[in-house]
């Protein structure tokens, strides 16, 4: 069959919507292109010889197109082919396809050797010019040194790989290898299962991250990214597989960074201690940038001070190391001052507040002591980083990380991380400097004006213990005090200020003095309480108005009388004391509280309890009763349970204290916690006497004789004239100003009192009598006889007395 049947042939096929091919299935369906074709023409262009390729291009047959000029296959030849005597070395043409389309295809010739023939071998266009553009690609792909492509056979066994000296493990990859001839057993193993499932599945694996090691360098990671497809002939039958190694090194890195700088964001400065912020920012460091972190600080920022100007190593003391269970150096010791290093050029870069990177041998030749580079240096350490803590233009530290064995050198970009790092550390250090030093100056401010520790007065004995907010770190307004009153009785008070640090200080220390000021008033606790909670009501209003509702507090208020053994007491929104008595037994006295200081509208109740001598008075804050998993319900039980056990008496109150607060108040508690014990004496009834007054003016030289009588028992004659002359005074005022009933007291003690009370409300006035009064001069002569003197007022009257200091007695 000739080419021009053919062509008839098929023109009805052809009429009916012929498809140009150029390379592709036509419609009447094309067999599929396995490689180029090839046909053998003689040297007047006549087909010889015709491939099964060439038939699969075209649909002819050998023995249709053999023996035939190769010109007739050729549909639009090029005017430059026409009537040429040699076939080009190359071109581009269109051939006719058995079914009447055309195919547009490249071709190549060659002479076959010692004869005058022509090998041609011509392919689809279309299918060329993808191969010109994926080898391109390929050839592009292959010289990017951090891409290694490699392709496997079924099999996966390197066919062809990229590889060369320094992609991979520095040496090249030669064809035949499997990847466990270059990686370690287990990376290869699980590298081999990702290729393998591609090639089953035919799924491509796009951009998984991997960490391999090298046989020859197990102990170093590397991080890739592979991607991976299978590859098929044109029949869609699986030949192998093709994955792309992309070296992921600083994109891991850059992760790493990023994830270093969250780390220490969200780990440092959670806390206000200097020393556990220090740690913090040690732990983040390592081993995460080094094998070890050690950050030092200058000595006055771990008392809160800001450190001096130029920073050397003997003016720092080692804060922090880690990790903690590394061996260390001798010469680096927590807590141990850092040895100062001689001057160099890197180190001034330090005080300028640049991060410094030194080799081994750079340090070593900065210290100029191998002694103390072995002193100074974690083993196998190639490469140290030192980085200044600098905030608020002061230079507060540095941190210092070593890397050893394997791990890379510090680099440029790891310098400039540190620098960051090291800004945001100083900043979460210097807060806590600052912190620290504010409530340190608010704790001395509080333990300045709280009373002595202790106290020992006729009345009782008293310890008193207070436990800063934070384990010391903080303050707040909690306080406690021991007041000594007239006729040997003793205030005790316990108060807590809301807020913390210098204001509630501050506002602790008013109140204070004016609870001293209202106790020499003489007042009962119910009307002091009344008065306090008007003055911290003035107070809260020339507070700013912002603070206004931060000022305020409770309060409780009790007054012991050894003579009477009694104790009254009243409380201002604070918690009730515990009695525990010398049998041992223990419970919360029953009080009424009225509101805290800063409200008003309720009025004050006062308590009074019989107490035994020998008894203990415990006063606390809420600080030792309350905190987050316990309200004041469950934890006064506790303090109860606690005191009856401990308070014994054989052991010192202070002892006791301190014991307690141990016991009872968390590791760093929120809120302070104070503690005011007494411990009760009674007054013996043999040192007392008393006398009721008569209304009538004939009793003053009665009083006279009776107080000769008890003082002459007592043994106290040097005080009769002093004495009788201030009952006099005493007794005359009673009978003429106050109404019966009326009574004389005396107290024998360090002192002696005189005491004289009747019914009436009314208050004697110290004045000045002028020379030709006749009256006037009875308080005047018993303020000049006596030690002091006062009035106070109770509920049934009041009592005017005076003291004198009994020489010889304590």
């Amino acid at each position: 069959m000739d080419i021009e049947n053919v062509n008839n042939a098929c023109s009805a096929g052809a009429s009916q919507g012929s498809t140009d091919v150029s390379g592709s299935r036509p419609s009447g369906g094309l067999p599929a292109f396995d490689g180029p074709a090839a046909a053998v023409l003689d040297h007047r262009g006549t087909v010889v010889r015709w491939t099964g390729t060439a038939e699969d291009l075209t649909g002819f047959r050998a023995e249709d197109v053999c023996g035939r000029p190769v010109q007739e296959l050729v549909a639009d030849l090029p005017d430059d082919l026409r009537g040429a005597t040699e076939m080009p070395a190359s071109g581009r043409v269109r051939l006719w396809h058995q079914c009447g389309d055309t195919i547009d295809v490249t071709f190549r010739t060659t002479k076959v050797g010692g004869s005058a023939e022509v090998l041609v071998l011509a392919a689809p266009t279309r299918h060329v010019a993808d191969h010109e553009q994926g080898a391109a690609l390929l050839r592009a792909l292959s010289a990017q040194n951090r891409i290694t492509i490699a392709v496997h056979d079924t099999e996966l066994t390197t066919v062809q790989t990229n590889a060369t000296p320094g992609t991979l493990d520095g040496r090249p990859v030669q064809p035949g290898t499997r990847l466990s001839d270059v990686l370690c057993a287990k990376d290869a193993e699980r590298l081999e299962a990702v290729l393998r499932q591609v090639l089953e599945t035919g799924a491509p694996m796009v951009r998984r991250s991997q960490h391999v090691s090298w046989r020859h360098d197990p102990a170093r990671q590397h991080a890739l990214s592979l991607s991976a497809f299978r590859l098929e002939d044109a029949r869609g039958r699986p030949t192998g597989v093709a994955a792309l190694y992309v070296d992921n090194a600083d994109q891991m890195r850059a992760r790493r960074h990023l994830d270093l700088a969250r780390d220490v964001a969200e780990r440092v400065g959670g806390s206000l201690d200097v020393v556990r912020t220090a740690q913090d920012l040690a732990d983040v460091l390592a081993p995460a940038f080094g094998e070890f972190v050690a950050v030092d600080l200058a000595h006055s920022v771990f008392d809160g001070e800001e450190p001096s100007k130029r920073l050397n190593g003997g003016d720092m003391g080692n804060a922090a190391l880690a990790p903690a269970t590394a061996v260390w150096p001798a010469g680096i010791k927590r807590g141990e001052p850092v040895p100062r290093l001689p001057d160099h050029p890197l180190r001034r870069s330090f005080l300028h507040g640049e991060p410094v990177v030194f080799g081994l041998d750079d340090f070593i030749a900065m210290v100029k002591d191998p002694q103390m580079v072995e002193y100074l240096v974690p083993r196998d350490t190639h490469s140290v980083m030192v980085a200044p803590l600098h905030a608020r233009g002061l230079t507060l530290g540095a941190i210092t990380a070593w890397r050893c064995g394997r791990s890379d050198p510090f680099t440029k970009d790891e310098a400039d991380l540190m620098k960051q790092i090291a800004s945001r550390g100083a900043l979460a250090i210097d807060n806590a400097r600052r912190y620290t030093r504010e409530h340190r100056a608010a704790v001395a401010l509080q333990q300045s004006l709280l009373p002595p520790a202790t106290t020992d007065t006729p009345a009782a004995e008293t310890a008193g213990v207070y436990l800063p907010a934070g384990g010391g770190a903080g303050s707040s307004g909690d306080w406690y005090d021991a007041i000594a009153l007239p006729s040997l009785r003793l205030a005790l008070v316990a108060g807590d200020v809301v807020g913390h640090g210098m204001p509630a200080s501050a506002t602790m220390g008013r109140l204070r003095a004016a609870i001293q000021t209202l106790a020499d008033l003489e007042l009962e606790p119910d009307e002091l309480l009344t008065r306090l909670a008007d003055l911290v009501q003035r107070l809260a209003a020339e507070a700013p108005f912002g603070d206004r509702d931060i000022v305020g507090g409770t309060c409780l208020y009790a007054v012991y009388d050894p003579v009477a053994r009694r104790c009254a007491m009243a409380s201002a929104g604070h918690p009730p004391p515990v009695l525990i008595r010398p049998d041992g037994t223990a419970e919360a006295v029953g009080i009424s509280p009225g509101p805290p200081l800063a409200l008003s509208g309720m009025p004050y109740e006062t308590t009074v309890i019989d107490v035994e001598p020998g008894s203990v008075l415990a006063l606390y804050t809420d600080g030792l009763v309350e905190r987050g998993d316990r309200d004041i319900g469950q934890g006064l039980p506790r303090l109860t349970e606690a005191l009856a056990a401990r308070c014994r008496p054989d052991r010192a109150l202070d002892e006791t204290g301190r014991a307690l607060l141990a016991d009872l108040a968390d590791q760093a508690p929120r809120d302070d916690a104070a503690l005011l014990l007494a411990r009760t004496r009674a007054v013996p009834a043999a040192d007392t006497a008393h006398w009721e007054i008569p209304a009538d003016p004939a009793a003053v030289s009665k009083a006279r004789e009776w107080i000769t009588r008890q003082l002459t028992l007592w043994g106290l004659d040097n005080l009769l004239f002093t004495t009788e002359l201030i009952v006099s005074e005493l007794v005359t005022n009673a009978i003429r100003y106050g109404r019966p009933p009326m009574d004389l007291r005396l107290i024998r003690h360090h002192v002696l009192v005189c005491e004289v009370t009747d019914s009436s409300s009314t208050q004697p006035r110290l004045r000045r009598a002028r020379t030709t009064d006749e009256g006037g001069r009875g308080l005047f002569l018993v303020s000049q006889l006596g030690g002091r003197w006062g009035c106070r007022h109770g509920q049934n009257g009041k009592t005017i007395w005076s003291e004198q200091a009994i020489h010889g007695s304590p």
